[in-house]
């Protein structure tokens, strides 16, 4: 269901000239505004860029987080910021792709945004409980189907898109089950280890070492692509042909932001990707490596709106 985004170069010729003009001396530092709490997969994924970012630029680029409301607290700052190169958003799926169509009178619009680039997909991954819980995807829907909206699943708020991707998911496979909302993934994997919750849904930086530490059963990921870090486990796709849910992280400037600026922290960011260290870290995550140019991203965005809208207006999602 989500558009794949095309393999081109990381960092092509006009990006690598943007790239070669020095950062003005003393240049005030470029802030990444991350719409969630610190630790999370947004969070790391910020993180490891602004570092490397840094060393390119020759400028230094920080961190700030701003959570709350969705993502809406922090998209809305940086859609206001100036236009200036200074403040960036490490946009999420829910950003741009579930709040426009859930969120009314929503106060950004992705013309408010000037893209920078895509810089991961990913899919979710759904857990059992490791001891008594359901063995693979054909257990879970035997057990959810036995008991009807019984089994319980944590998620970080209905209208996030792990809620959303698990409601796909379940609508697909015919089954039916209750969300129980935690503030934070960290919470929601606390009430899981304790037994308050029959499954859990999460993206890999969670999932991953949630299985490895056999605190979870690691059954699917909601995606058509195996992931590489544990190739392993199946995805939703092997049981439900074409079910492909994936949340992304790409960055944006505010609308008007010169387009100078704009291609050289694109050609920062690509120049950033190319890291092993960084591919290594990410794929880790559980996430698959994009790149490419502010146009590869805007048309990845629009894409994206267009596959996700008819979906969701069919999903029982609650609205704010």
């Amino acid at each position: 269901m989500t558009p794949r985004l095309p393999r081109r170069p990381l960092l092509g010729g006009l990006a690598a000239a943007a790239l070669a003009r020095p950062a003005p001396a003393q240049a005030r530092p470029i802030s990444i505004i991350v719409p969630f709490a610190p630790g999370g997969s947004t969070d790391i994924v910020s993180r490891v860029l602004a570092e490397r970012m840094t060393q390119v630029l020759g400028q230094a680029v920080q961190v700030e987080n701003r959570p709350g409301a969705n993502t809406i607290i922090g998209a809305e700052y940086v859609a206001r910021a100036r236009p200036d190169g200074h403040t960036l958003l490490m946009a999420a799926g829910t950003t741009l792709t579930i709040n426009p169509v859930i969120v009314p009178n929503l106060p950004y619009k992705l013309a408010d945004f000037a893209p920078i680039m895509l810089a991961t997909t990913f899919p979710f991954g759904i857990l059992s409980q490791p001891r008594g819980g359901p063995q693979d995807v054909a257990a879970w829907v035997a057990a959810a189907k036995a008991k009807p909206g019984q089994m319980t699943y944590g998620t970080n708020g209905p209208t996030t898109l792990t809620n959303v991707a698990m409601l796909m998911v379940m609508q697909r496979l015919g089954i039916t089950m209750q969300d129980v909302t935690y503030r934070g993934d960290s919470a929601q994997l606390a009430a899981f280890i304790a037994g308050d919750l029959d499954m859990l849904i999460v993206a890999g930086g969670t999932a991953i070492p949630a299985a490895r530490n056999g605190q979870g059963r690691l059954i699917a990921w909601t995606s058509s692509r195996k992931v590489d870090a544990m190739p392993e486990v199946p995805t939703t796709a092997d049981y439900a042909p074409g079910l492909d849910a994936l949340s992304w992280f790409g960055l944006l400037a505010p609308a008007g932001t010169p387009g100078d600026l704009v291609q050289r922290i694109n050609a920062a960011a690509n120049e950033a990707m190319k890291d092993p260290r960084i591919r290594e870290r990410l794929m880790n995550e559980g996430m698959f490596l994009a790149g490419g140019t502010p146009r590869d991203f805007l048309d990845f965005l629009e894409t994206s709106d267009k596959a996700w809208r008819p979906i969701l207006s069919k999903l029982d999602v609650p609205r704010n």
